[in-house]
C-alpha cells in the first residue's frame, strides 16, 4: 500500500509543482527505487532495456504518421476548405458561428488527432472569422477551446493507440467506439450555442443555395474522405493502424503538393520538423513510462488497487465516476498521452475484475482526460488560445468554463450509458 501511494501521491505532487512529466515519472520511480534497497537491487542494464522494449513496438508506430498527416493539412489550405463547408452547412441555424465552430472541429477530428493541432490548425481561422463578425472575444475563445476537445476521441486518435497497446484491445474498435461519443459531446457544445444566442448577440451566414453548398462540398471533399479511409481501411482489414496512419500520410501529401499545391518545399521541411519535436517528446515518454508500468507490475500495485476498489462496497458504476472524478484532476496536470501511458496498467486489472468492459473504460478514459486540455493550471489549449487570441490566461479560463457544463454532463451520460460506446462496434463488427 505504501508503494501504491508513493506511485501515485508523488508523481501527482510532482505535477502539481509543474516539474517536467518524463522527470516526474523518473523520480517517482527513482524513489520507489530507493525505497525497495537502493539503485544496486537492479542491474543498471534493466533501466535501459526496460525503456527500449516500450519503443520497440509496431502499434506507435502510428504517432508520428499522424501527426505528420495532421502537420500536413495544417500547411496547407485544407482548414479553409473545412470552414467554408461547415459554415455552409450549419452557420444560418440559430448560434451562427457557434455551430461552425464545432462541426469544423468535428471534421478536423479525423485528420488532426490532438486538440492542440485543432486550435493552432482550424481554431485560428474559426477565431479570425469570429472577431470579423462582431462576435465576443470571450464566446469565441470558449467554445474554440471546448470544440478542440472533440479531437482525441473522434479517430484517429493518438491516445485510443496507445491504449489499445497497452490493454490489447482492438484499435478499430477503440475508433469506432470513439465516434458516437465524439458526436453527441458536439451535439451538446452546439445545444449550449443555440441556447447562448438568446443572449450573445451570434450574426448568421446566410444560407446557401443547393448550387453553392454542393460546390463547397465537393472543394471540401478530399479531406473529408481522410477519416473515411483511415477508419475503413482499419475495419475492412485492408490495413493495420500503423498502416493507416502511413496511408494517412501519403494522403495528405497528395492533397498538398499534388492536387491543391499549395504546399512549397519549405513548408515541408516545417511539417517534418515539428512531426520530429513532437513525436521525440512522446517517445521519451513512453520510454519512461514504460519502466514506470514495469515496476508497477513488479510490485502488485495494480493487484492492491483492483483489491481495494473490490472492497469499497462500490458498483461498478460508482468506481467509473470514481475514476472519472480521478481522471478529471489528473487531466489538470498532465496530457491526455501521458495520463493514458501512466493510468492504463494500473487501472487495468481493477477493470477487468470488476467486469467493466475494456473497450468502454478506454473511450471514458480519453473523453474525460481531454476535459483537462481546456483546464488550468496546465491546460495546453489554453496557451494556445492566449497566443491566438492576444486575451490574458485568466480570461481565457473563464471563457471556457461555462462550456464545461455540457462537456461533463455528457460524461456523465456516457457512465450512466455504456451502449453509447459499445452499441456502434457491435455493430459494424
Amino acid at each position: 500500500m505504501e508503494y501504491l501511494v508513493i506511485f501515485l501521491g508523488l508523481m501527482v505532487l510532482l505535477f502539481a509543482l509543474g516539474v517536467p512529466v518524463a522527470v516526474s515519472i523518473g523520480l517517482t520511480c527513482l524513489a520507489v527505487l530507493v525505497m525497495q534497497g537502493g539503485l544496486q537491487a537492479i542491474p543498471a542494464e534493466l533501466f535501459a532495456l526496460q525503456m527500449a522494449r516500450g519503443l520497440n513496438n509496431f502499434p506507435i508506430l502510428a504517432i508520428p504518421f499522424f501527426i505528420f498527416a495532421a502537420s500536413m493539412m495544417n500547411a496547407g489550405s485544407v482548414t479553409g476548405r473545412i470552414f467554408d463547408f461547415a459554415s455552409a452547412l450549419v452557420g444560418f441555424i440559430r448560434g451562427g458561428l457557434g455551430h461552425v465552430n464545432v462541426v469544423a472541429s468535428m471534421i478536423f477530428a479525423g485528420m488532426s488527432a490532438t486538440a492542440v493541432a485543432d486550435v493552432a490548425g482550424i481554431g485560428q481561422l474559426e477565431i479570425k472569422a469570429m472577431r470579423e463578425r462582431g462576435y465576443p472575444m470571450r464566446f469565441a475563445a470558449g467554445i474554440t477551446g471546448a470544440a478542440s476537445i472533440i479531437s482525441p476521441i473522434i479517430p484517429p486518435s493518438i491516445a485510443l493507440v496507445i491504449y489499445g497497446w497497452l490493454s490489447g484491445v482492438s484499435i478499430a474498435a477503440l475508433f469506432v467506439a470513439g465516434i458516437l461519443p465524439g458526436v453527441i459531446l458536439g451535439a451538446a457544445l452546439m445545444v449550449t450555442c443555440f441556447i447562448a444566442s438568446f443572449w450573445i448577440d451570434m450574426p448568421r451566414t446566410p444560407r446557401p443555395g443547393l448550387r453553392e453548398l454542393a460546390r463547397l462540398f465537393w472543394r471540401a471533399l478530399p479531406p473529408l474522405l481522410t477519416p473515411l479511409i483511415i477508419v475503413g481501411g482499419i475495419w475492412t482489414g485492408l490495413f493495420t493502424p500503423t498502416e493507416a496512419g502511413a496511408m494517412a500520410c501519403l494522403y495528405a501529401l497528395v492533397l498538398g503538393l499534388v492536387i491543391y499545391r499549395d504546399v512549397g518545399w519549405g513548408d515541408l521541411l516545417d511539417v517534418f520538423a515539428r512531426t520530429v519535436r513532437f513525436t521525440a517528446i512522446i517517445m521519451f515518454i513512453i520510454a519512461i513510462a514504460t519502466f514506470y508500468g514495469w515496476l508497477l507490475v513488479r510490485l502488485r500495485i495494480p493487484q492492491e488497487l483492483a483489491m481495494l476498489l473490490a472492497g469499497a462496497d462500490l458498483s461498478p458504476t460508482g468506481v467509473l465516476f470514481a475514476m472519472a472524478l480521478f481522471f478529471l484532476v489528473i487531466g489538470c496536470f498532465m496530457s491526455v498521452v501521458e495520463a493514458v501511458l501512466i493510468f492504463t496498467p494500473i487501472f487495468m486489472l481493477t477493470v477487468q475484475m470488476l467486469g467493466i468492459d475494456p473497450l468502454f473504460f478506454g473511450v471514458l478514459m480519453v473523453v474525460t482526460l481531454s476535459v483537462g486540455v481546456i483546464t488550468p493550471p496546465f491546460g495546453n489549449v489554453l496557451f494556445v488560445l492566449v497566443e491566438i487570441t492576444g486575451m490574458r490566461f485568466e480570461q481565457v479560463v473563464v471563457a471556457v468554463l461555462p462550456f464545461l457544463i455540457p462537456i461533463l454532463a455528457v460524461i456523465c451520460l456516457l457512465i450512466l450509458f455504456p451502449p453509447l460506446v459499445t452499441w456502434l462496434p457491435s455493430v459494424v463488427r
